[in-house]
């Protein structure tokens, strides 16, 4: 099966740079997969996860947004924040859950639609992570 070069690029570091036979995005407009020989194409990302396979290998992380641009040979994920499934500190996440969640209602106390829709924004990253590493240390990632 031939392959496709994922590169998961945050502004810090490369995430992932590997050869890879599928990748799983979570697209605004919904998720979607890509293969080597893929049409050229730009779509934004939403908070989630990207699901890759190599061989029986496979991988998640979790982003936070960004945009995907897709060539025949390339994938490039540019996303604010990357973690792999692995390396998810669960307790880290569940700590920032709890700061979103209270930050969520300290602004819609207030009524700060922008100060809400961070806290949102933060809450579901936090969610995402929490959900991501559970499912992994399972053994049912999907």
């Amino acid at each position: 099966m031939a392959r496709i070069l994922l590169e998961i690029v945050t502004p810090d570091k490369v995430v992932v740079s590997e050869e890879v036979d599928i990748v799983t995005a979570p697209g605004v407009a919904g998720e979607f997969g890509v293969l080597a020989g893929h049409a050229p194409m730009l779509a934004g990302l939403k908070i989630g996860s990207v699901h890759y396979r190599v061989g029986d290998r496979e991988e998640w992380v979790a982003v936070s947004g960004g945009f995907c641009e897709v060539t025949g040979k390339k994938v490039t994920l540019l996303v604010e924040a990357a973690e792999k499934a692995h390396e998810i500190d669960v307790e880290r996440a569940l700590r920032a859950k709890e700061r979103a969640e209270k930050r969520l209602q300290e602004a819609q106390a207030k009524g700060d639609r922008l100060a809400e829709a961070r806290a949102r924004a933060a809450l579901q990253r936090a969610l995402t992570r929490i959900a991501l590493a559970e499912r992994v240390k399972a053994g049912h990632p999907r």
